[in-house]
């Protein structure tokens, strides 16, 4: 299983949407995808039509009792897609308050890695939505993850969500002695305005070498999509905002041949 995490310490820059538009390209060509809702807001999960205030299973559940541990489990908590092939792994409002109930208990890092370990020949790609903020929920993402996709809205803002992201990222990765190969990709890029203009201009400036070297376009047909509960390539195939996440699915797959 490939697993990818999408993240950023700054809300609103596309995660949700790079989650859900990359998981449908890897679905469309026959490949078997489980999404992961980290995130206390439910963007992914609500995406998808799922209500996360009705109780049953969430990812909440796996930090207690050592439920990751059972398979069963894991697979019973799994929701539906307007794919066959895709699955999400849903959030809850509960894990707000994850942090404060699971403080100071020893292998909390490490929940959702042992989870996937349960389903691994389940899927073959696995891409995780992750919350804007440090806590366990973003360091079992990246401790979990092979690869990290860091979409960046191109505004000033957004920048400064960037630079605590990197921080946050080499911070965690010198504690957990490893290193994760990471890709900053710009987002909602409007080439008619000055701001995303000179944004994209300083994320070249300060990170050129981790920087994949095309855009996320603003499109309303991405919107569309999520109004919909459907993958953006249902919605419109040959979009422009779906063509460049194909382009960046291709480079994000070289990424992980070049690291096998």
């Amino acid at each position: 299983m490939h697993i990818w995490s999408v993240s950023n310490q700054k809300g609103g820059v596309g995660k949700t949407t790079s989650t859900v538009a990359l998981g449908g390209l890897l679905a469309d060509r026959g490949e078997r995808v489980l999404l992961i809702d980290l995130d206390p807001h439910g963007s992914l999960t609500s995406y998808f039509r799922h209500d996360m205030d009705r109780g049953g299973k969430s990812v909440y559940h796996l930090f207690f009792d050592k439920q990751w541990k059972d398979a069963d489990f894991v697979r019973g908590m799994l929701k539906t897609t307007s794919m066959d092939n895709v699955q999400v792994m849903p959030s809850s409002t509960s894990l707000a308050a994850l942090e404060s109930k699971v403080s100071g208990q020893e292998g909390m890092g490490l929940v959702l890695s042992g989870a996937l370990s349960r389903l691994w020949d389940d899927y073959d790609y696995a891409i995780i939505d992750t919350p804007p903020i440090l806590g366990v929920l973003l360091i079992n993402a990246l401790a979990a993850c092979q690869q990290l996709v860091i979409p960046t809205q191109t505004e000033h803002l957004a920048l400064k969500g960037l630079e605590r992201m990197v921080y946050t990222l080499k911070m965690v990765l010198r504690s957990q002695q490893r290193q994760l190969p990471y890709r900053i990709v710009p987002t909602l890029f409007d080439r008619r305005t000055n701001a995303s203009l000179m944004a994209l201009k300083e994320m070249r400036r300060a990170h050129g070498n981790s920087l994949w070297d095309e855009v996320i376009p603003v499109d309303t047909r991405l919107r569309d999509a999520s109004a919909e509960g459907v993958f953006p390539h249902q919605m419109d195939p040959d979009g422009r905002g779906v063509r460049a996440y194909r382009h960046l699915l291709r480079t994000l797959e070289q990424a992980s041949v070049a690291g096998s």
